[in-house]
Order: C-alpha cells, then structure tokens, then sequence
C-alpha cells in the first residue's frame, strides 16, 4: 500500500438471483483498472448479498483502509440510467437475503438514527454531471434491501463518507464498456466535491446529517440491491 497516496474503496455485490455476475462488480473491477487518477489509490471489495457478512467486510473496510471514500455499487433492475443516493435507511429490512436471513429487528444499526446522508451533495453533484452530458438521476430512497442496509452501515462507520450508486442490471448501459468510463467521470467529480473547501474547511459536508427523521409515509421497497 502507497502511504502518499488516498485510498477509495470501490464495492461491488456478490451473485444475487439470476445475476450469477453481477453488473456491479464486474463495474468495480473495471474501475480498478481504470483508476481515478495520480494520488489515489483504488481498492475494491466483493460484498456477498448477505446482511451479516456485508457488515463484517465494512468493519475490515473502515479498520484497516481508512478509505477517503467507500464508493458502494449496486444495480437496479429495470432502470434505464445510473442512480445517485443520498441516503441510507436504518430500518424496515423484512426482505431476505440469499442466504434466507434478515437482520435481527430488521434493522441495521439497533437505536441508530432513521436516516442518514453522504457527506456529497448528491443533488448538486446530479446537476453537474447532467450539464456534461451525462444522464444521471438523483435520489433518496436506496430501496431497502441490501444496497440500502450496506449504504446505511458504511455511513454510520464511515461517518458519511460514502456514496452509493444504482447501475442498470441489464441492457446497453450495463456493458462495462459503456458503464466504467461513466462511473469513472462520476466518482472523479464525487472526490472533487470531497477535496473543495467547503469540505476541507469543516471536514463534513453539510449534507451530512446524523439525526431520526420522523417519516409520515412508506413507500413500497423496490427491491434494488
């Protein structure tokens, strides 16, 4: 491991369903090699779809790496174009993972808040990337499954230094030759947001937000990993 350099870390998730390889790691591993330029140094972890096993690959993750980011990967069935999340949801994970299991209380952290948010604005990182061109979509309902439980978890260890993105499951975009160089452009932008002042200065961004949110409504889960 180069001490000069930054570590992102790059997930990916395990075989799920039909997706014996699943677009998201095969995306991850296509990072890898494509890099996000001098100084940073590209880590990538397969998380098996499995709510115990995902928090024990986070845990060596935050404890040994000390990643500047954790950039999580997740695909969506049905989409049509990359999705960026904002949040990550404590509770509500009655859906079972490969393995048959849910979570103990189905949730994820037992007394952690409801919600929590990236320290990257997700909104105004969408809006940039749409005026270059790219069509990217902005959210902040991850599904409840377990990209949202992972993105939850990272968050909560990470304290909001994480990002998780939705690529399509299928169709042209979910190519790696079509998919990587975009994810590429992303998260470069992702680590130029961490390194602007706003970030530098007080060390969280304002996105970030460790606090219950008090939720009126719930929306049906969309089962996107």
């Amino acid at each position: 491991m180069d001490t000069s350099c930054e570590i992102v870390v790059v997930t990916g998730f395990g075989p799920f369903r039909q997706y014996v390889m699943n677009p998201s790691w095969e995306a991850a591993k296509g990072l890898k090699m494509a890099g996000f330029g001098l100084g940073i140094e590209v880590h990538i972890k397969e998380i098996p779809v499995n709510y115990a096993k995902s928090q024990q690959v986070l845990d060596d993750i935050w404890q040994t790496m000390t990643p500047k980011v954790i950039i999580h990967l997740g695909i969506a069935p049905g989409a049509k174009g990359i999705t960026l999340e904002q949040t990550g949801k404590n509770n509500c994970y009655k859906d079972r993972d490969v393995s048959g299991l849910c979570p103990d209380h189905h949730c994820c952290i037992e007394g952690g808040p409801e919600r929590l948010d990236s320290i990257i604005d997700m909104r105004s990182l969408s809006k940039h990337l749409k005026s270059m061109g790219l069509d990217v979509i902005y959210s902040r309902d991850a599904g409840r499954y377990l990209c949202d439980f992972v993105y939850y978890y990272s968050l909560y260890r990470g304290q909001g230094k994480a990002v998780l993105i939705h690529v399509p499951a299928s169709g042209s975009l979910a190519s790696p030759e079509r998919l990587v160089p975009q994810l590429q452009t992303i998260i470069q932008a992702v680590l130029r947001q961490l390194d602007s002042p706003a970030h530098t200065t007080s060390g969280l961004g304002v996105a970030h937000r460790r606090r219950l949110v008090q939720s009126t409504t719930r929306s049906q889960p969309r089962m996107w990993l």
